[in-house]
């Protein structure tokens, strides 16, 4: 089975067309990185394949199921840009944790829960931080702690967008770690980067978009100085990208 099938996938928001007639099939067990410049559509189409952001055209199935109710919500996993900002009720690491493991049909969570989030958070390294609001955090803290709300569900689909934004080398190897026994248990990875970086071990396969279509799909490109650039990873089209045109940033996990 195939963690992502999807069939000319088009998105237009604001009356612009933002994806393209994108075709993508992702198997299971695989890593994909997702990759373009800026206003590519890189955000816009994994929303759209969460069916967070609506299809105006083309098909998606997840984990076998056809996009909507019967996808088993609870076994996909979704790691946002950045923490909404501002306004909402005081919530604890611990707490923003323990909610990655409530979806549509869960409304309490498992007797487990304290201990498996905090075991997240062990992960990622920021056990420390686990009764500070996370409004008070830094805003790598603050990514660490929604990596560990989408990996406390164990994930058959982990769906991450720049995870590695704000966040120190030595705690991006650390969760390249943790991606790495997460894939040798079978988990799909799609990741958006702008820079493959230090998940060039982890990459099987690399989609580029370039204004919303696939404009390569096959091998990720070479890890960072193999061009003889120490500086810079070409891991984009180089090319202007035209103005930023991705949708709106989610804030939260797919908890449907």
């Amino acid at each position: 089975m195939n963690a992502i099938e999807a069939s000319d996938v088009r998105v237009t928001l604001g009356g612009q067309p933002i994806v393209r007639g994108v075709d993508l099939t992702v198997p299971t067990g695989q890593v994909l990185a997702l990759l373009g410049a800026n206003g590519s559509g890189k955000s816009t189409l994994v929303r759209a394949l969460l069916g967070v952001v609506p299809l105006a055209g083309g098909t998606v199935r997840l984990l076998g199921e056809p996009l909507g109710r019967a996808v088993p919500w609870r076994r996909v996993g979704y790691v946002p840009q950045r923490m909404a900002a501002g306004g909402g009720v005081p919530a604890t690491a611990l707490e923003v944790v323990v909610s990655g493991l409530l979806h549509g049909r869960r409304l309490r969570p498992p007797r487990d829960s304290h201990a498996r989030a905090a075991a997240a958070l062990e992960a990622l390294g920021v056990a420390d931080l686990r009764d500070r609001r996370v409004q008070e955090m830094s805003g790598g803290q603050q990514q660490r702690v929604l990596i560990a709300r989408a990996l406390v569900r164990e994930p058959a689909l982990l769906v991450l967008d720049e995870p590695t934004s704000g966040i120190d080398l030595p705690t991006q190897e650390s969760f390249v770690r943790v991606l790495s026994s997460l894939r040798d248990a079978g988990t799909t990875v799609v990741v958006i980067l702008h820079e493959i970086g230090s998940f060039a071990p982890l990459i099987d396969r690399a989609v580029v978009l370039r204004h919303g279509r696939v404009v390569h799909d096959g091998p990720p490109p070479p890890a960072r100085g193999e061009h003889g650039d120490a500086g810079h990873d070409h891991t984009h089209p180089h090319a202007d990208p035209g103005p930023p045109t991705d949708g709106p940033d989610l804030t939260l996990e797919v908890t449907r």
